[in-house]
Order: C-alpha cells, then structure tokens, then sequence
C-alpha cells in the first residue's frame, strides 16, 4: 500500500511517507485492474523470531509439490469433458451453472458481494479460489470454510 513497502508494518521500521505518497502510489493501480487479480493478501515483514519458529513448521518442496499434484488431478477430474484445465480458466456462468454451490455454504460470499465490497467478477473469482481451496483440502466441494478463505485471499484487511 506505499512505495517504502513499510506501511502497516512493525517495530522501528513504521512507514513515515506522507498520505498524499501513499494515496498516489495506490492510485496508480485501477480498480478494473485490480478486479482481475484474483489474490490481494497484504503481508507484513517477519520478524527473526517468526522466521526461526517457522522453519520448524515449513513443509518440504516435495511435500508441497504432491498436495498441488493431487489438487491438480482432482480438478482434472472435475473438469473432464470440458474445454478448461484449472478452475482459473472457467468462466463465471458456467461455474456457476455447471458446479453450484448451496446458500449455505455462499451466504457469506452473497453478503460481501450484495454490500458492494465485491464485483460481480470478483465473486467469480472468490467462487474459483473456493474450488482451488477444496481441491487442495482434498475435500470433493468448498465448505464454508474454503469460501471464507477465499474472500480473505480477495479482500484483504475485510472485517470477519
């Protein structure tokens, strides 16, 4: 959100550019153009000690690679027959029609679309993330749970 990449950020390396800076620097970036970037996660800088307590946690490659292998051929399988290979490829109404989702698992996303916080296309593009959440879950459908992180992937800083 500003061209020092510090803002929001923590300990003695605060942001300190004035709000004209910031407000240009985001202008710069249209809303258009934001709609067609389906992840907006803001990330703030680690500290040491994060960093050291992460890479007791880290997966390997290899681990990560064969979840992303299985989530791929699920999603092979789900798109048989159809001219797309991952859900980023499938358009919105046929997304919507072909692999529906109940209101149950959508109220969430409906609220935040109907307050005006999201776009037609950008709920498409929560609904594909959904899909690719689900496949790397292993589970066969998104959840509630696969929808929530998928808005928070697409509206970042959005209250809970």
């Amino acid at each position: 959100p500003c061209p020092c990449a510090r803002a929001g950020g923590a300990g003695a390396r605060l942001c300190d550019c004035p709000s004209l800076v910031r407000r240009r620097y985001l202008s710069r970036l249209s809303g258009p153009l934001l709609d067609r970037v389906d992840l907006q996660v803001e990330l703030a800088a680690p500290s040491r000690a994060e960093l050291r307590a992460d890479y007791n946690y880290a997966e390997t490659s290899a681990v990560v690679a064969k979840r992303v292998q299985s989530a791929r051929d699920a999603a092979a399988c789900r798109l048989a027959g159809t001219p797309w290979r991952t859900s980023a490829e499938i358009p919105g109404p046929a997304l919507r029609r072909l692999w529906p989702l109940p209101t149950s698992v959508t109220r969430l996303a409906d609220r935040v679309f109907e307050s005006g916080q999201l776009t037609a296309r950008g709920l498409d593009r929560v609904l594909r993330i959904a899909w690719t959440l689900a496949d790397l879950a292993g589970v066969a459908c998104p959840g509630p749970t696969q929808l929530g992180m998928a808005l928070d992937l697409r509206l970042p800083g959005r209250s809970q």
